[in-house]
């Protein structure tokens, strides 16, 4: 890999409380989709990669879980995944969406983050789409009011507004070095946790509000068709805390589960660039979201 002089090269990672458009601001600045979207709060939770690319620098953004007040197990294992992670980046993006008031959440993590001594805090105020410009000059007053940053940016994923900018201040403070990564590469995911997690999102969409913190999805098994090298076998397994869970997704005579199943083969197809042949099926582990064995099985470990 060859490298311009005074190419930068480093890790940004972005925190906020759940569902403030961290994934979707990673999944714009990298151009792909790296990581899974919904309008569910706490989809996020892996820590996932995404690598933008550019002749004189490539940053690397980490995309971490929601930062909230634990409930379970599982809530206890995402907050310190995002605070180790805290540690290990160059710069941080803390993001506040600009359409709601700052509230307790993003104070909480404000405070966390001012014990982040050495690594620079860019706030990010998001979804700027969403706020008149008048609101958005407010919330950006706003977010100077809750602490010392190093930059505060209002993007738009959406609209792509100021995105060029974000990637500018976050590059600046990255340190000289040559590519991390591979030209073409865009996440450092592997396929089956990119795989699963594009069922879990097709999963998430439409079922009720309590049930996204319940869906977990394990790949068992992805090899191409023997005898074809046009088609990809998958076999998942979607697990559920409590058998009426597994009713609400199943649906009436298995249609939803069918419709689940559909919109994740047709994303995967995407992803994977070649037809797939999706195995999904799904199982009660009861209250797994609390169980230090299940929490293991199923890939959140300590």
């Amino acid at each position: 890999m060859t490298s311009p002089d005074n190419h930068r090269a480093g890790f940004a990672c972005f925190v906020g409380r759940p569902n403030v458009g961290k994934s979707t601001l990673m999944n714009a600045l990298v151009g792909m989709k790296v990581a899974i979207t919904s309008s569910k709060p706490q989809t996020t939770r892996r820590v996932i990669r995404g690598i933008v690319h550019r002749p004189d620098a490539q940053l690397i953004i980490v995309d971490t879980p929601g930062l909230h007040r634990p409930r379970t197990l599982l809530g206890e294992r995402l907050d310190s995944l995002v605070l180790s992670t805290l540690t290990e980046v160059d710069a941080i993006g803390f993001c506040v969406p600009a359409n709601e008031p700052i509230g307790k959440g993003d104070r909480f993590i404000a405070d966390k983050l001012s014990a982040v001594k050495k690594t620079p805090v860019v706030a990010v105020v998001t979804k700027c789409d969403l706020a008149s410009k008048e609101q958005v000059a407010e919330q950006l007053l706003a977010v100077s009011q809750v602490a010392e940053f190093a930059a505060i940016v209002p993007v738009s994923a959406q609209s792509g507004d100021r995105l060029d900018v974000l990637t500018d201040v976050l590059i600046e403070h990255l340190p000289e070095s040559p590519p991390l990564y591979e030209g073409g590469q865009l996440t450092d995911e592997p396929e089956q946790v990119l795989v699963g997690e594009l069922i879990r999102e097709a999963a998430l969409e439409g079922v009720r509000d309590e049930l996204p913190h319940s869906i977990a999805v394990v790949v068992d098994e992805m090899l191409p068709r023997e005898g074809r090298d046009d088609l990809l076998d998958i076999y998942a397994h979607m697990f559920v805390e409590r058998p009426s869970q597994k009713a609400i997704v199943i649906g009436h005579k298995g249609e939803r589960l069918r419709e689940v199943g559909t919109k994740a083969r047709k994303q995967i197809e995407a992803l994977m660039g070649t037809r797939v042949y999706l195995d999904l099926r799904i199982s009660v582990a009861k209250d797994w979201q609390r169980d230090p064995k299940q929490l293991r099985r199923l890939g959140f470990y300590d």
